[in-house]
């Protein structure tokens, strides 16, 4: 037996309000398992739908041009419109794959991609869109996360809002997210011109969360912040995390930082959250995916040159705000039933 064969991977987040996902790029569907749920919150799924348009594929030049509804449909959890407090499964089919774009490149290692390193831990991997690792899997957290922050909303009026801030080196976003439905003008030069190039290009996107549960998290290892950040780095393609004045806290004094009313702790101290605002900012680096060809390696450790066909977004985080939502809705719902149990 092939000892690499023996590692499994994890896909279930969360204490009590746990989510499972489930599902490839290129499967049949994708989808996810909630349990902790209390009983009682009317959920529908065109209650859920709304969040997914939000991260759908396919609605402007922009993004990746693979065309899905990303229709859900709950399976189970839910009779007569409300949560029974039981498991709820959800489920969306994929409908738009195109595997044949990776059949020429299945033995060479995508560049920046996670290709080489699922064959060296597992021994095997699915090389159609990724598989397990493409951001594809994110349309099942952000249905999860809808119902999260239902519970949050109607129980707190906790509003979760994350917007694109900035494209590129130079912040060239709206400063404030209720101005924010649309990219600038000047996000969408940068992002054309990365794509007339064949290329992709990095951003910044800024989560503001209002009403927050006050006293959730723990002072050492379940602190908030910690969880918060374990979360958004978990969204693929993420490589940077900062919560309040985060890195800039660096260059303060303290008699700057401490300033009563101004929140440059973010809402959080000593990993307990005040009911102060909550605002983050999640890294997100350029897509991999880009049809320049490039050098690669292939299983044979030999070097060669690859252009990865197929559709991919030039920008990965235009899509990505709801994603940052939706993980920061799991992190708070979970902290409460932990508060609350």
């Amino acid at each position: 037996m092939n000892l690499t064969w023996a590692f499994e991977m994890s896909s279930v987040f969360g204490k009590l309000f746990t989510v499972s996902t489930w599902g490839e790029s290129h499967g049949r569907a994708i989808g996810a398992i909630i349990d902790g749920c209390p009983a009682g919150l009317e959920i529908s799924e065109e209650y859920i739908q709304v969040f997914l348009d939000r991260r759908r594929p396919g609605q402007s030049a922009l993004t990746t041009q693979r065309k899905e509804s990303d229709a859900v449909k709950i399976l189970s959890g839910v009779f007569e419109g409300k949560t029974t407090g039981t498991p709820i499964s959800l489920i969306i089919e994929n409908a738009d794959q195109h595997s044949a774009d990776y059949e020429q490149i299945k033995d060479w290692y995508r560049p920046g991609h996670a290709d080489e390193v699922y064959d060296s831990k597992y021994g095997f991997r699915d090389y159609r869109g990724g598989g397990r690792s493409s951001a594809r899997e994110t349309a099942a957290r952000v249905a999860a996360g809808s119902i999260a922050r239902k519970f949050l909303n109607e129980k707190y009026e906790t509003e979760f809002t994350a917007w694109v801030s900035t494209v590129g080196a130079s912040p060239c976003g709206y400063p404030h997210p209720e101005l924010s439905a649309k990219l600038s003008p000047e996000m969408e030069n940068e992002i054309e011109k990365a794509r007339a190039n064949q290329d992709s290009i990095g951003a910044v996107i800024n989560l503001t969360i209002k009403k927050p549960p006050k006293n959730l998290g723990e002072p050492i290892f379940d602190r908030t912040e910690a969880l918060l950040a374990m979360a958004m780095m978990s969204i693929p393609a993420t490589k940077g995390f900062e919560i309040g004045e985060g890195f800039n806290a660096a260059k303060m004094l303290g008699s700057e930082h401490n300033k009563l009313g101004e929140n440059h702790a973010g809402g959080v101290y000593g990993g307990i959250t005040s009911g102060e605002d909550i605002f983050c900012r999640v890294a997100f680096k350029p897509t991999p995916s880009i049809s320049q060809t490039q050098k690669a390696k292939n299983k044979n450790g030999e070097i060669g040159e690859i252009s990865v066909k197929g559709r991919h977004d030039p920008c990965v985080a235009v899509r990505a705000p709801v994603i940052v939502e939706s993980m920061a809705a799991l992190v708070l719902m979970d902290l409460w039933l932990c508060q609350n149990k």
